[in-house]
């Protein structure tokens, strides 16, 4: 006699939930969005996202890599406060309000690479079917990671986790 198996098991918020899980559904209910930090390793610099503002604002999920934690969330909350407020973003166009003295560019992140960086986001939406834009940021001399003369620690920070072919802004 086998186990029967519901091909269409319940969604998170439709079930319990641990509490760790449960505080992500609250925080996306409150405030529009989760935010997870997770730290740097060897095979990878530290990176911030958020989970649920497409859920609750119909715009993109934002990742950003290689900066420090209490700035990235602050530019997950920034960007967050500005899509609930009506602001749409388009990828690839400069926009200014995030880090002070340089604009910063939104690229859309690659679903091949959802599953290696956005867990939680797969958790809420059960799928790839959701948009990610991944925050590039210039160097503070203004170079951006795809030129030339990007210094290799600059590039650890930011891989470029958007489908490029020698791309310029």
């Amino acid at each position: 006699m086998g186990v029967a198996i519901d091909p269409y098991p319940k969604h998170p918020s439709q079930m319990e939930v641990d509490p760790h899980d449960a505080k992500a559904l609250s925080d996306i209910d409150e405030f529009g969005c989760h935010i997870i930090h997770v730290f740097e390793d060897e095979d990878g610099p530290r990176f911030t996202y958020s989970v649920g503002i497409e859920k609750t604002s119909n715009q993109p999920e934002l990742i950003i890599t290689g900066l420090k934690r209490d700035l990235a969330i602050w530019i997950v909350n920034e960007y967050n406060r500005r899509v609930r407020e009506g602001e749409v973003f388009q990828p690839d166009r400069a926009y200014s309000g995030f880090l002070d003295g340089h604009d910063v560019i939104f690229k859309l992140m690659s679903k091949n690479l959802y599953s290696e960086y956005l867990g939680w986001c797969l958790w809420l939406y059960r799928s790839h079917n959701f948009l990610a834009f991944q925050m590039i940021w210039p160097s503070t001399n203004g170079i951006w990671p795809w030129d030339a003369d990007a210094h290799a620690d600059y590039k650890f920070q930011i891989p470029l986790l958007f489908d490029w072919q020698d791309e310029r802004p």
